[in-house]
């Protein structure tokens, strides 16, 4: 399972694009695939952690917890990004089942 988090706060045009971005990238990938990434959002109006971290920089794309982009999202480049954590996952779970 690959998790994709998007950090941002409510009424941020460039959060809403972000979003966009993420669901047009994942809506065009194979039905397996989609399956396997997890879409998480948090605001970092909600965790003051967030917020020290990430407030000037929103939003945020992190994949599996490393940060893939700020400020804006190019869809190739995130497509790019899932695929190859995909393989990856799919590669570590082959190795675990052995």
């Amino acid at each position: 399972m690959t998790t994709l988090t998007l950090i941002g706060k409510p009424d941020c045009h460039l959060c809403d694009v972000a979003s966009d971005v993420i669901d047009a990238v994942v809506a065009e990938l194979p039905d397996a695939a989609a399956e396997q990434i997890e879409i998480v959002e948090a605001s970092i109006q909600d965790d003051p952690a967030l917020y020290e971290l990430w407030w000037e920089k929103i939003p945020v794309v992190l994949i599996d917890g490393e940060l893939h982009a700020h400020w804006r999202v190019a869809p190739d480049r995130l497509r790019d990004a899932l695929e190859d954590s995909l393989r990856a996952d799919a590669l570590t779970g082959t190795k675990e089942s052995l």
